[in-house]
This record gives structure tokens, sequence and C-alpha cells, in this order.
């Protein structure tokens, strides 16, 4: 394809003469010699533009127009920009070929792999080049660029496998890494093992035979956690952080040192799975069911997939870890795509703590204590117990005081007059507002009993730790939650009171865990809510002591849920097996492919009206819903990449025409169900 355009504003001169004004063209500057085409994918973001266009290349940007350079050029009457993906002789386009406006910048920061990863990506999600490259390259800082990247590391000796020799398969898994090999495996450490020193040794065996590796985890803790690790097996200056919270300048400056080779092993968040690596030769994401690894802008992509494709397309080894082991991760087991990495049997109990599980909440009147803290009488005493051996963990799911109240009579959900958003309370001496808009309820009134008084329908974790200080008087109480979150507590006795993912590591490992409302965690609506609970509880169960150091766990759920079961025997494989074949048996994913289409009513019908579905395909909807209307769209696995296609073409249509508003298309989207 190719841009075609009148003559530009500097080919034009304006001359005088007595009277009137008149233009006179000027030669125009003559275009390179070699390779004077280039082929720029263009940053518009339409659906039926979502291709190269070609520009001719002026001789004064020969030498900077390089393949990767961004520039930016004259499209459709505005300037756009662009990366140049190619330069060839000649362009397949038969009319006048517009010239490239400016080289923005000489360095090449868009890798061919790269190109052809966003174009992967933008087909798996039917989502276009240009929405995948924005996630992909980060914006440009001049000064970063004019600094120089240091020297590369020489490569490491390879190291002692350490843990992975505890792993049915692990020093295998190694021994391939070392040679050079492609393995993929489904990795699930057992309890209380030290993941970040086994990513560590993943990523220096690979470096050891001349490979980069990229590493990709959730949130900034385990960041923290894999790059101390990684520094402590190699030394200082052997990888980098890619992370949003380093600030623009930082992060381009240690992308630049990335891409040109500086460095060859990478650390980072979701942004991080599209890093330039050299000779990439493994990639390893951790704790995939988490979904901060799922991208929250167009085209919505989850890291796992996209480092999954990046192994595929460059023929390196791929690691899917965690405690917990997703449905998603199973289907690569069970499809022969990944090998299970996990401990042996005799290794996982003799390092899994006691797991107890109570759902009776009538023990609670044994004890006035365990009342007060709203405790199952066994959950009270066995934090009692653990904390005349070290701190205690409680693992509360909701953050906030009281965040969910109704009516302390009818039980009718308070709700605000104004909105009809939901009533919260955010701390005991003031009184409930609404959720959304704010207004506060000093004298509020049940408007179906006219009861004046509250009760707690969800209990956040800082109500919760103020009832166990009651509870447990003369015992620190420590919180560590989302806007304040611990990274480790010491040995001494305490109740130290997390939300799902905050939990602070215990110096020789928590006496003892309370994972509490466990019965709500199930109760949740969602395709995943099970799964999720495992995966909460898991991580929790792994920062405390075995059993045989006297570490106990009490889950407060049913005792006969599968998720609990599966964390009494600590079996992720054998939750995610019975996972799997439930959502195959009902044709849901990952055995199916969804689409979610959202947008306002027409807009969502006349997308669907230009679909082309594939065979095995279904539309279940249009639903209203809170902005609009919302379709969903079921295919068989094998027509996954057909149905994207489609959605595509759908979109282009759309697009080309101009007519209508947009429709949010998510493929496969986390928060299904």
């Amino acid at each position: 394809m190719s841009a075609s355009e009148p003559a530009e504003p500097d080919q034009l001169a304006l001359v005088a003469a007595p009277g009137r004004r008149r233009f006179r063209t000027r030669e125009p500057e003559p275009v390179a010699d070699e390779r004077p085409v280039a082929s720029v994918l263009v940053d518009v973001g339409l659906p039926h533009l979502d291709r190269p266009f070609d520009y001719l290349v002026p001789a004064s940007m020969d030498d900077d127009a390089v393949v990767g350079a961004r520039v930016s050029v004259r499209f459709a009457g505005t300037d756009h920009d662009g990366f140049v993906v190619a330069r060839k002789d000649s362009s397949d386009h038969d009319g006048k070929l517009a010239r490239l406006r400016r080289v923005v910048s000489a360095e090449p920061v868009l890798a061919p792999e790269i190109v052809a990863l966003a174009r992967a990506v933008a087909d798996r999600y039917a989502g276009t080049v240009s929405d995948v490259l924005r996630l992909a390259v980060p914006p440009r800082h001049a000064t970063a660029e004019k600094a120089a990247s240091p020297e590369p590391p020489a490569a490491p000796e390879r190291p002692e496998p350490g843990g992975w020799a505890e792993h049915v398969d692990g020093v295998a898994l190694l021994d391939a890494l070392a040679g050079g090999g492609a393995p993929r495996a489904v990795w699930n450490p057992g309890p209380a093992a030290d993941w970040p020193d086994l990513v560590a040794r993943l990523v220096a065996t690979t470096l050891s035979a001349g490979r980069g590796a990229l590493v990709v985890l959730p949130d900034g803790r385990d960041l923290e956690l894999a790059s101390a690790a990684l520094t402590a097996l190699l030394g200082a200056g052997s990888h980098v952080e890619l992370a949003a919270d380093a600030g623009p300048s930082t992060r381009y400056k240690r992308w630049l040192a990335v891409r040109r080779g500086a460095v060859r092993a990478v650390v980072g968040t979701r942004s991080a799975a599209f890093a330039p690596v050299h000779d990439l030769g493994l990639v390893v994401l951790w704790d995939d069911g988490d979904d901060l690894h799922a991208e929250p802008r167009a085209p919505y992509p989850h890291a796992r997939e996209v480092l999954l494709l990046r192994a595929f397309q460059a023929g390196a080894a791929a690691v899917v870890g965690g405690f917990a082991r997703t449905a998603e991760a199973e289907q690569l087991v069970a499809t022969g795509w990944a090998r299970p990495v996990t401990p042996s049997r005799p290794a996982v109990r003799a390092a899994a703590p006691r797991v107890h599980s109570s759902g009776d909440d009538h023990e609670q009147a044994r004890d006035e204590a365990a009342r007060t803290a709203r405790l199952p009488s066994l959950a009270w005493r066995t934090a009692r117990a653990g904390l005349g051996r070290g701190p205690v963990l409680v693992q509360v799911p909701r953050a906030g005081y009281l965040p969910g109240v109704a009516c302390g009579r009818c039980r009718t959900p308070a709700r605000c007059t104004a909105c009809s958003g939901p009533l919260v309370l955010g701390q005991a001496d003031r009184p409930p507002r609404c959720a959304w808009c704010a207004t506060e309820y000093p004298s509020w009134r049940c408007g179906e009993c006219g009861h004046g008084a509250l009760r707690a329908t969800v209990v956040g974790v800082r109500r919760t730790a103020e009832e166990l200080g009651r509870a447990f008087p003369g015992v620190p109480v420590l919180l560590s939650r989302g806007e304040a979150v611990r990274s480790s507590v010491d040995a001494e006795p305490a109740l130290v009171v997390a939300t799902p993912g905050a939990e602070p590591v215990a110096s020789g490992g928590y006496a003892a865990a309370l994972l509490l409302d466990g019965t709500a965690l199930l109760a949740r609506t969602g395709l995943r809510a099970a799964e999720e609970a495992l995966r909460r509880w898991l991580r929790a169960a792994a920062l405390v002591r075995p059993g045989t150091m006297g570490g106990e766990i009490v889950v407060v759920a049913d005792p006969g849920a599968p998720a609990v079961q599966a964390l009494v025997r600590w079996d992720p494989a054998g939750f995610a097996g019975r996972e799997l074949a439930e959502r195959a048996a009902l044709h849901l994913p990952p055995a199916a492919r969804v689409a979610e289409l959202t947008g306002a009513a027409a807009d969502v019908d006349d997308l669907l009206m230009h679909l082309d579905l594939p065979d095995g395909a279904e539309v279940i909807g249009p639903v209203p819903v809170d902005d609009g209307a919302r379709a969903m769209i079921r295919a068989p696995r094998a027509a996954g990449t057909a149905l994207a296609g489609a959605l595509r073409s759908a979109a282009g249509i759309r697009s080309a025409r101009r007519t209508g508003g947009s429709v949010r298309v998510r493929v496969d989207p986390v928060d299904f169900g």
C-alpha cells in the first residue's frame, strides 16, 4: 500500500508580483539512491488502515530513515507518527508517493521481531498493530537516546540447580536451557519454595548458554523479589527492571539498553512482555492467574499469550509458573504443548503446613473472644496457639472498613437515594457514604422498614484488624494493604492482617495463617471465582512454616469445596484438571474462545450484522448493560483465529464507512462470566 499526496509545502515558493501573489513550484529534493521507498506503520488505529504504507525517502533522510526508526508522515491531510518497518527498491503502488516529512529519531527502536509479534498479538485479539505498538514501544525521551548504554556483561557460569533438584524434571529443564534448547514447562513450586531464587536460576542458566531471558511478574512486589534474587546470584548490572513506576525517562533508558543489546536479562511487569531482548532463549511468566497480567488497554492482551507467541516465534523456552495452576496452564499440559514441572510428593508433604477448614459459624458461641473477632472457634484457637510461636497471618479478601452495609432489621442493602450506589462505612467515627457519588448520610433510614441502624454485610481489612485487636489484647496488630504494603515482618509474635497479594514475608515463616471469608470468595460470580480463591490461598500458605515446625492454616470455607480440598492436599494440578474438564463440558474458556462486544445497542447490532461467523460460533445476546449493550460470541477453540479475523474484518468495514460509534472488543476477557 502507499500514501499519495499533492506537492508538499516545502516544494512551493511564494513569488511577489505587483498587485498579485502567485506560487512557483520548486524542484523537489532528490530521493535516496538506494532503497528509496520506506514502508511505514502509521499510527492511525483504524482497523481498515491496519497495514504499512509506502513513502519516498528524501536523500537528506537516507542515513536516518533506518528500519525501526520513528518518522513523521502526512496521512489523510494531517501529520502522523509512524515506524519504518522496511526499506525497498520500489513500491507496488502505481501512483505518486508522498515523502517522509521528517525522521523523528534515527534510533532503530522497533525491532523486526517485535513487528511480527505485534502482528500476531493483533490477530489473536482482533486489534490493530498500532494499538499493540503503543503497548510495546515506550514514548521517546531524547536525552535518554543520547546517553550511551553500558557494555554487555560476560556470560555467567552455569549455576547449581538449587531447589530445582527437588522438582521432578527440574534438573532436566535446566539441562535443556544450558544446551540452548527450547523446553516448555508449566511449573508449580511447592510450599515454602523460594520461587525468586528458582526463577533466577532459570535466567542464569539461559544466560550461561549465551542467550537472553525475559521474566514477567504481576506487580512491583514480585518484581523486587525476583530482581533481588538475580542480583544475589549474578551480581549488579546483570539485568534491568522494566516497570511503569520507574518513571518515563529511566524506563526508556533501560529499555534502550535492552534494544541495543547491552543487557540480555529483563524482569518486569506486563508491558515488559514486548521487551526487545536480543537472541531470546527463555520467557518466564510468574503467577499467570493474577488479573494484573491482563492489559486494560486495547486490544487487551494477556501477558501469558504474548509470551507464548514470542516463545513460538523465537524458538525460545517458555515457563509458566505459580503456586496455583490456571485452567489455561492446564490446557498447555493437556494438549502436550508443555510438560508439568512440580516437586515430588514427599517433598510437598515435608514442606506443607497442616491445613484445617472451618465453615461452621455456630462454633463462635463457644468462645467470647472468637465471637468478638468474627472467628470460628477453631480459627481463634489456632491463632492463639500460633502467637506463642511467632507471627500469625490473617488474610482478609476485602479492603476498607465496612465496604458493604445493610439495614439492621430487614437486611435490605443500604443504597444512596441520589444515585442508587451502595453505601459504605469508611471508618468507625464517620457516617456512611455512597461509594459512587460520596454523599454522606449522618441520619440514614431504611427505605423499606424505616429502621435507622446498619449491620455489616462485608467486613474489610481495617475493621478486621480492629476486631482482632480487641480479641487479642496486648498483641501487636500490623496492617498490610493496597495503600500501605509491608514487604516483611520479623519473627516476633504479632497478628499480620493483609489483603491478598499484600502479605509480607515473615522471617522464618508464619507460625499460622487464617484465611477468612472463604465462603464469600467462593460464592462470587464469575468463571474464575474458585480458581482465584485457591490462588490467593496458596500464595498465603506458601509463607507458612512446614507442619513439622508447627505451621498451621485455617481456611474459613466449606470443607467440601474442591478449592478447599485442593488446598488441604496442596494439589493445584488436580484442581486445574477438574476445572478444565468442567469448562470443556460447558464449552467455556479455555476450551472455547469467547469474544465480548460492548457499546451502544445500535453499534453492537451493526457490528454483528457485518460479522461473518466461523463454523460452530454462536452469539449470546445482546443484553442491556449500564453503558449500552453487550453481546458474547462463543466459538470452538480451533475457530479462535477465524473468529478474531472476522471481528477485525467487521470492525474494518464499520471504520471505513465511518458510521456509528465504537464497539469495544475483548477476546477471552479474564473477567468473563
